[in-house]
């Protein structure tokens, strides 16, 4: 029997406000265990919640750029539960009647692209943290991150493939970081997910009993936890078995699913409505106003890469995967008007340097207008392709513009004709049996003479001129 998967993905963004979600403690990462906390934090009998009004902004936004229905009112539900870094017992969540419902992505994977449904996008509090010790079977309670604003972002189960799945998280990355309402971190775990995944014989519309993953913090991780899952369910019920809705760990070391718990229902975190906290009411004014405040998303970036700088969908995908990356390319091109040479030197020479120093576009040693310059002296014949090269690693290293750098190490290229063809004849004259084979045939001798060439001038000659000459040469 053959069988397909269905996945479901459960997003969490935590949201770049300064403070948390119902007090006006810092949001701050990396601080002291416990010193960013307070009575309501803690929730120490008598204390109320006051709602920042910045994170329903936030949860406007991703809902406006994500194709949402948002609702004019939405009601605060405690969702309980037992944990010991959930200090009140019970999480402050959205349950029947969310911010946001019934929107949409749009992903591109391979040669085909597809919709994703969303079903809902709700604001809750994010619980704190526990640190265990290494060394001993204790654990400590770290309530920094408790009450730190998230949003949840909750699909359809629309994803067949660990793929598409990689593909979607991707893309919702992207939006909320071009909207700036989380900085996307997968490490530190302000964007994170959990995933559904259930079989069903291929054809059947009758959804299979699902598996919650857990402990997926990279995009790597997402699929590999997947593929591992979706295999290991045909293989139970090849053999005969039957899935158990449970929630399983990934364990990233060993490469497999491993079980934690038995999956909880709704019913069992017994929602209801937050005593303490008033519905939002949210009117058409507002939402106009978030909608207006919204920069170019992804995907309409990516088509105007294409459609105003006639880029290929390979390389407008690339360049518009981040906003800081596509305002760097704009603002090359601005100077140098080739958007595909712009386009070529990003993708291979920038993103090779950034990825090797494990750096971001923000933070790159060779700011837009430098680089821009760079490419302007190659196309002016002042540098060949090969010095640019050499050049681009000092540029790297010392932060000088490309000009200062050609003008202190002596790197224009050489033009003149009659200099490259007396260095041709020179060479000519010094390898007779090298000229008297390619004569005879051997034609892959021509690199061995562009070589000596280019070797003699210190990689300074003109390689169009360089050619020329030699095939005039050789000829004769």
């Amino acid at each position: 029997m053959q069988f397909e998967s269905v996945i479901g993905l459960e997003v969490h963004a935590q949201l770049k406000t300064k403070t948390k979600i119902f007090c006006n403690c810092s949001t701050l990462f990396g601080a002291s265990p416990n010193t960013h906390t307070c009575a309501v934090c803690l929730g120490l009998p008598g204390v109320l919640p006051v709602l920042n009004k910045k994170v329903v902004e936030f949860a406007m936004r991703m809902a406006i750029a994500t194709n949402c229905k948002i609702g004019r009112k939405s009601m605060w539900a405690r969702k309980n539960y037992f944990y010991p870094d959930l200090p009140k017992g019970y999480q402050i969540s959205q349950y029947e009647m969310p911010i946001a419902e019934f929107g949409h992505v749009d992903i591109e994977i391979d040669n085909y692209s597809k919709r994703i449904g969303i079903t809902r996008i709700h604001m809750e509090e994010d619980a704190g943290k526990l640190v265990h010790d290494q060394k001993r079977q204790i654990s400590f309670v770290d309530l920094n991150r408790a009450g730190v604003p998230l949003i949840e972002i909750v699909s359809e189960p629309d994803i067949r493939t660990p793929e598409e799945a990689g593909a979607y998280l991707r893309q919702l990355r992207s939006i909320v970081c071009y909207i700036g309402i989380c900085d996307g971190n997968l490490e530190e775990g302000s964007f994170r997910c959990d995933a559904n995944i259930s079989i069903r014989p291929t054809g059947d519309e009758k959804l299979g009993t699902r598996t919650e993953l857990k402990n997926l913090n990279s995009f790597r991780h997402v699929e590999k936890a997947l593929h591992y899952e979706i295999n290991r369910q045909k293989e139970v019920v090849a053999g005969g078995g039957r899935i158990i809705q449970q929630t399983r760990l990934w364990d990233p070391l060993k490469n497999r699913t491993l079980p934690m718990r038995s999956k909880e229902e709704a019913h069992d975190y017994r929602y209801f409505p937050d005593p303490d906290l008033l519905p939002l009411v949210i009117d058409e004014d507002w939402i106009a106003e978030v909608e207006s405040s919204l920069p170019e998303l992804p995907n309409k970036k990516k088509e105007r890469f294409i459609t105003q700088y006639k880029l290929p969908s390979y390389d407008a995908g690339v360049l518009t995967s981040s906003r800081e990356l596509a305002d760097y390319f704009e603002e090359c091109v601005q100077t140098f008007p080739n958007p595909k040479q712009v386009s070529n030197w990003i993708m291979g020479s920038l993103l090779g340097l950034l990825n090797a120093e494990n750096i971001s576009i923000e933070a790159s040693p060779i700011s837009a207008h430098h680089f821009a310059q760079l490419l302007e002296l190659i196309d002016k014949d002042i540098i060949s392709g090969k010095i640019a090269k050499t050049v681009f690693e000092e540029m790297a290293k010392s932060g000088k513009s490309p000009k200062q750098i050609v003008e202190e190490k002596g790197l224009i290229q050489l033009t003149d004709k009659c200099a490259i063809e007396k260095i041709v004849l020179n060479i000519l004259d010094q390898c007779p049996q090298e000229v008297e084979d390619y004569k005879n045939g051997k034609i892959k001798l021509f690199g061995f003479f562009v070589g000596q060439v280019m070797k003699k001038t210190k990689g300074k000659a003109n390689p169009q001129l360089v050619n020329e000459i030699l095939n005039k040469k050789l000829m004769a």
